[in-house]
């Protein structure tokens, strides 16, 4: 009998951040660290001012859970204010942008899923990224 082969543990210090569209971003649980099939799963980080820029998913929802500090979500144009271990669904197609007004940084987890057909069909940019040179982190399709 062939052993079963354990799952990657995949840490936030294991990956390297993506901030082209604000904050710090780590895709952690992706179709090429993972071999994850229907979806995506990582990290953003937000430093009290930043926000990630507004954009949506044509082809996935997006589940957020904030872990610590809070953001506030503008989700085609509605407000909503998300404190510490409260969490938000936002449906495919759904403009979103992230922001910490807060004082202190905030960490939040979100999962992507299903994923995109192909990786650059995963995300569309609506606003202008903070940082337009870095490639952006893929959340779709098999990497």
């Amino acid at each position: 009998m062939i052993a079963p082969v354990p799952p990657p543990i995949i840490g936030v210090a294991d990956v390297t951040p993506s901030s082209r569209q604000g904050g710090r971003t780590r895709a952690l649980l992706t179709p090429k660290s993972a071999g994850a099939t229907s979806g995506f799963l990582g990290t953003t980080d937000l430093e009290p001012g930043e926000w990630v820029s507004e954009h949506y998913h044509p082809y996935s929802d997006k589940y957020l859970y904030v872990v610590t500090g809070s953001v506030v979500v503008t989700i085609n144009g509605h407000e909503a204010a998300l404190e510490e271990h409260q969490a938000v669904l936002i449906t495919r197609g759904q403009r979103n942008r992230i922001e910490n007004r807060g004082e202190v940084p905030a960490r939040f987890v979100f999962q992507i899923s299903p994923l995109a057909p192909r990786p650059e069909l995963g995300h569309v940019d609506t606003e202008p990224v903070p940082n337009p040179g870095e490639a952006p982190p893929r959340v779709g399709g098999v990497e």
